[in-house]
């Protein structure tokens, strides 16, 4: 619930509280090597990021979507975003120089429009694999417990580089994967709490955080977790960007093949 004093009254307005996406697109793909920015990236006829943007579209929990986009690009994306359907997508706002700031200028927007209460689910546009279920965990983490992080167990041993091993590739501690969690995307929270986080950011000098989670965690947010996928990959380099076309590919012929089987007329059997 909200106030705003007009002419000495005091008027009461409730935001509705929604599910908001918040995707991320600020990068320039320089990992990635490629002409254009990796998020906007052709795959079988369509842009990454609409990928990613179609499963918001079509998650029923999903009220409204907003992008932070890199500079320049904001017509090209609305332009995509009407062309396949994406009729979610409310804001576009420009993204910053860190994916930090980028969030930041997100979370400015929906505050004008948006309950303290609403969810807001910070997605990378480069993570076209995440599905609805994915999507629906982290809903129902957030809202039972106030914020989720996706998360996958990790699966591999741990070893850190020894920073003093400058001209050799040499390993220095181990971490024992027990109980271990790689943090992927969505990650949810209260758009009231991310105001908070970001504004305290800014007077504790927080600068550059790689993700919400980190910056919750320095802050000292309790953080849960909900069920992700190894298949919710970031597309960072060329290779990531192989493995999502040969995804894309496999499903697209899948499709083919079960449509081509189904148009087949089959013969009726006749008991006698």
């Amino acid at each position: 619930m909200t106030k705003e004093i007009y002419k000495n009254a005091i008027i009461f307005i409730k935001k509705t509280d929604m599910n908001i996406a918040l995707i991320t697109a600020g990068g320039i793909g320089k990992r990635c090597g490629m002409r254009v920015p990796k998020q906007f990236y052709f795959v079988e006829e369509r842009p990454v990021i609409i990928y990613t943007l179609e499963v918001f579209e079509k998650h029923p929990d999903i009220d409204v979507i907003a992008v932070s986009c890199l500079a320049g690009w904001e017509e090209k994306l609305r332009g995509y975003a009407r062309d396949f359907g994406i009729n979610k997508l409310k804001h576009i706002v420009r993204a910053g120089e860190t994916n930090q700031e980028s969030i930041c200028h997100g979370i400015a927007e929906l505050a004008k429009h948006y309950g303290d209460e609403s969810m807001v689910l910070v997605h990378d546009a480069a993570r076209p694999l995440v599905t609805s279920d994915i999507i629906t965990d982290c809903l129902s983490a957030a809202r039972k417990y106030g914020n989720a992080v996706a998360c996958i167990p990790c699966q591999e041993p741990l070893l850190r580089s020894d920073c003093e091993a400058k001209e050799e590739p040499r390993c220095g501690q181990y971490y024992s994967r027990e109980g271990m969690l790689r943090a992927q995307a969505p990650q949810a929270f209260a758009l009231g709490t991310l105001k908070w986080a970001h504004k305290e950011a800014a007077l504790r000098c927080i600068h550059n955080t790689t993700a919400s989670c980190v910056l919750m965690h320095l802050l000292g947010v309790k953080l849960y977790y909900s069920e992700s996928s190894t298949s919710n990959i970031k597309i960072t380099t060329r290779d990531d960007m192989a493995l999502f076309a040969s995804k894309v590919g496999y499903m697209k012929g899948k499709l083919q093949s079960t449509a081509l089987a189904d148009s087949v007329k089959r013969p009726h059997i006749l008991c006698s």
